[in-house]
């Protein structure tokens, strides 16, 4: 004498169609296209050609550390998120990622800011 159901199909009870026991897959993200990795690559060849640009640009010389600083973080963050597929990990692993990463940050620009090297913050 059988207890259970005797179908492993699926059923209004069981919406993803696993039998009783079956291990149900978690649900993974859609992988990025070609496409997808051309753009990233399209715009990062682009902010790196600016970068470059913006060092011959005499008018831009007062900003030129925080705008080249900027440009780059942008980069990083793309390659990360893109190449790298944080963008596709749970929260907590980009938190555990990121948050080092701005505190690394803030401490340099504090050291540069104390020692008179990069003055962002008027003394």
């Amino acid at each position: 004498m059988s207890v259970g159901p005797t179908s492993a199909g699926p059923s209004s009870a069981n919406p993803t169609g696993a039998g009783v026991g079956e291990h149900v897959p978690a649900r993974t993200h859609e992988p990025a296209t070609i496409g997808t990795y051309l753009v990233v690559a399209g715009i990062l060849t682009a902010v790196t050609a600016l970068e470059f640009g913006v060092i011959y640009v005499r008018r831009l010389a007062p900003i030129l550390l925080p705008l080249l600083l900027t440009l780059s973080a942008g980069k990083f963050a793309l390659v990360v998120m893109f190449f790298m597929h944080l963008r596709y990990d749970s929260r907590v692993l980009t938190f555990l990622f990121v948050a080092p990463l701005v505190l690394a940050t803030l401490l340099a620009i504090a050291i540069m800011t104390l020692t008179g090297e990069f003055l962002v913050f008027t003394r």
